[in-house]
């Protein structure tokens, strides 16, 4: 019996005293909130040119919902309203990626998205996400 209240304590007491296991708790729920998760439910509007981006980022300014926009100005799933589904990290390029996870949640009635445009390999992109998990 009292090797296993050793064994236990001592973890117990080990985390304790690194401040692990009350710190370290809190450093992960604060990690998580940092990374925003592994996935993120991402909607975007993509333009080539910098001049149409701006354009519909005045739209979305004026008070556009977010999907109307994307269709009238996303050169990728236009149709769709923007929206991208779920993306797990790792499956987007990298300032898209770091953009979309550093969001908050929000919604395409009252988007938060970013400001201004995020510049990558296939364009500009104006990005809002809709979950985290």
């Amino acid at each position: 019996m009292p090797p296993k209240k050793d064994a236990k304590g001592g973890s117990k007491d080990s985390k304790g005293a690194k401040g692990g296991k009350s710190a370290g708790g809190d450093s992960d729920k604060a990690g998580k909130e940092k990374k925003g998760g592994n996935a993120v439910k991402v909607r975007h509007i993509l333009c080539e040119k910098q001049g149409k981006i701006l354009e519909a980022m005045e739209k979305l300014k004026a008070g556009q919902k977010f999907p109307d926009v994307a269709a009238a100005y996303s050169e990728d799933k236009a149709r769709q309203g923007g929206d991208l589904g779920w993306q797990i990290r790792g499956a987007m390029v990298g300032p898209f990626q770091d953009a979309a996870f550093a969001l908050p949640i929000s919604t395409v009635a009252n988007p938060v998205y970013t400001d201004p445009p995020i510049k990558t390999k296939f364009g500009y992109h104006i990005i809002m996400v809709e979950g985290k998990k």
